[in-house]
């Protein structure tokens, strides 16, 4: 599957940049990202794709009923290590689910929007892409870590930069 593909080439992307950065590194508030550290981006992916995983069976995906883990904030070994699990996990077939989702403080009962696997795992690689970008504005300001031209850049603005070039 294409889909399952970009997740696990941007997830090595993620990954790469975790093995180069110390663990202080991982949990430094950053000014640039509010105050927000590197690790409480990654433990955002990691979790909205677990969350998606636990709901697949259920047929109902609630990402606001995340677990908010700890310690993938802040342990970046064990977070990189749920990197390889997710890919393997995300290989099942498509079928529908509902989205559950609440747009106020005051809403009880979710609203359920019909969706599917896979427009979920494209989501959450959208949604990777853009928490990618905002890690690389952290990764530049707590040391200048290097990464790809193409980190934390969605696949349609690389497409266009490649067409705008040639």
């Amino acid at each position: 599957m294409e889909l399952q593909k970009a997740v696990h080439q941007v997830f090595l992307q993620l990954s790469g940049s975790l093995d180069e950065l110390e663990a202080e590194q991982y949990t430094h508030p950053c000014k640039n990202l509010s105050g927000n550290t590197i690790g409480q981006h990654v433990r955002h992916i990691i979790e909205m794709f677990l969350c998606l995983e636990n709901g697949y069976q259920s047929g109902e995906v609630d990402y606001e009923k995340r677990k908010r883990d700890q310690r993938i904030e802040t342990d970046k070994v064990f977070a990189g290590g749920l990197l390889p699990e997710i890919i393997r996990g995300i290989s099942k077939e498509n079928k529908p689910l509902y989205l559950l989702t609440y747009y106020d403080d005051l809403q009880v009962e979710p609203e359920k929007i019909g969706t599917n696997y896979f427009r979920e795992i494209a989501y959450n690689l959208e949604h990777t892409i853009h928490h990618m970008a905002l890690i690389r504005v952290g990764l530049r300001e707590i040391g200048d870590i290097p990464v790809d031209d193409s980190y934390g850049v969605a696949s349609s603005t690389l497409k266009y930069r490649k067409q705008c070039a040639q």
